[in-house]
């Protein structure tokens, strides 16, 4: 039964405090306002429909209102319990007049009842960080698929099941995978959810990183990052690998690489980054030291098989605000963070606003895009075109004052040919 409701959050009246840190983010955020004002005049959107499930942060927010500005009509709903920001949400209701439907902390049935309202908007095109709306749509709401334009996925768990929907044949309409732009999994990836994770972990427990072994599960973008941060924080930071390449640029950049089993005997911090399931399992608990620390900064929370673990405590206690203390029948103590859910966003405020510059830049432009070649578009998952790409990257150097050269006509020629040698 579709929704009479306009939103749900938390409380309203937390949106003054909202609003203020929605434009402290904007700040930081020129390329996202550049296309706002472009899209204010143009109104390329004008008219559509879009459900986007997003984590619902100040950064978010910013992109909702671009959306707006095109001429959107937008409904959004949080792509994780844990990651709304109560009074970004409260901002987005009562100051800008955006449907919003999420609440942090909620629990799984409300979770999923948001989404059903975010689908209730029957939407045009959708923006997905998880591919939760596009999975509603292709399970039991089927007989939408045909109004919908294209969808968006931000997420590299998404983008896995998209994928999946595509060799199958089973896709509704065609996705742009936002995540596979450079300018998205280069810098959001590396650098955002590096930095992200770490400020999480260190805001949840107050542990001193130098020193300490942290093991990271996946040498992707993220475990690219997580790896980097730790490691100038002063961690031995060791990294568990199923792909001989990528095990091979871990040892090439100066980390240690050991299987999961042989990791959980000598780590103390373990951040999961891999977007798989049950990368961190019972039989690895039960090797652990006393005190280990578990989190995981993949999308969904899986990849800690929490379950075994609770099953194995004998007892368990609120430690801190997002940390879980789980004493075994040995008297080991376990510690998990945010119930593995994604730790950036649960037990912090998530990427920072300038890496969400351009991710949400090429959400903006890919929403453009495919409204815009909507007719030509087949039922599979596209790439962010290369000129999407290379504009958000330029406006990005441009706002940081920062200057690059050109090809002479010359360079340009002597690429290009093939004659000219030494």
């Amino acid at each position: 039964m579709a929704t009479t409701k306009r939103f749900d959050v938390k409380d309203p009246a937390l949106a003054p405090e909202g609003v203020r840190r929605i434009e402290w983010a904007d700040r930081q955020m020129p390329v996202l306002a550049a296309i706002r004002e472009r899209f204010e005049h143009e109104q390329p959107l004008a008219g559509y429909r879009i459900s986007a499930c997003l984590h619902v942060t100040t950064e978010t927010a910013n992109l909702m209102r671009t959306l707006k500005a095109g001429g959107a009509e937008i409904v959004l709903c949080a792509s994780n319990p844990l990651s709304t920001q109560d009074d970004v949400a409260a901002a987005l209701v009562e100051e800008y007049d955006i449907s919003v439907f999420a609440i942090k902390g909620e629990d799984n049935d409300t979770y999923y009842q948001h989404i059903e309202a975010a689908v209730d908007h029957k939407p045009q095109l959708t923006m997905d960080d998880g591919a939760d709306v596009i999975g509603i749509l292709h399970s039991h709401r089927r007989e939408q698929l045909g109004d919908i334009v294209a969808g968006t996925e931000e997420t590299t768990t998404g983008v896995i099941r998209l994928k999946a929907l595509e060799r199958d044949g089973a896709l509704g309409f065609p996705v742009i995978a936002v995540n596979e732009a450079n300018t998205k999994h280069l810098f959001d990836n590396r650098y955002g959810t590096g930095q992200s994770t770490i400020d999480g972990i260190v805001r949840a427990t107050n542990v001193l990183l130098a020193g300490r072994k942290f093991v990271v599960g996946g040498y992707g973008w993220v475990g690219r990052g997580v790896a980097l941060r730790a490691r100038g924080l002063g961690s031995h930071v060791i990294v568990t690998e199923v792909d001989p390449l990528r095990a091979l640029e871990v040892v090439m950049d100066g980390y240690e690489v050991l299987p999961m089993d042989k990791a959980a005997e000598v780590g103390d911090i373990f951040c999961t980054a891999t977007g798989d399931k049950s990368v961190i399992t019972r039989a690895h608990m039960e090797r652990m030291k006393d005190g280990a620390i578990l989190c995981n900064t993949g999308h969904f929370n899986v990849e800690i098989e929490i379950p075994a673990l609770r099953s194995l405590a004998v007892e368990t206690r609120h430690a801190r605000e997002f940390v879980e203390e789980y004493r075994l029948e040995d008297g080991r103590r376990i510690y998990l963070i945010a119930d593995g859910r994604l730790v950036n966003l649960s037990a912090a405020e998530g990427h920072p606003a300038q890496v969400m510059d351009m991710s949400f830049a090429n959400q903006a432009l890919s929403a453009e895009w495919a409204i815009a070649n909507a007719g030509s578009l087949d039922r599979k998952v596209y790439p962010v075109p290369e000129e999407i790409d290379a504009e958000i990257a330029r406006l990005k150097l441009e706002t940081l004052g920062v200057a690059i050269d050109q090809l002479s006509e010359e360079q340009a020629k002597y690429l290009a040919s093939w004659d000219e040698g030494t």
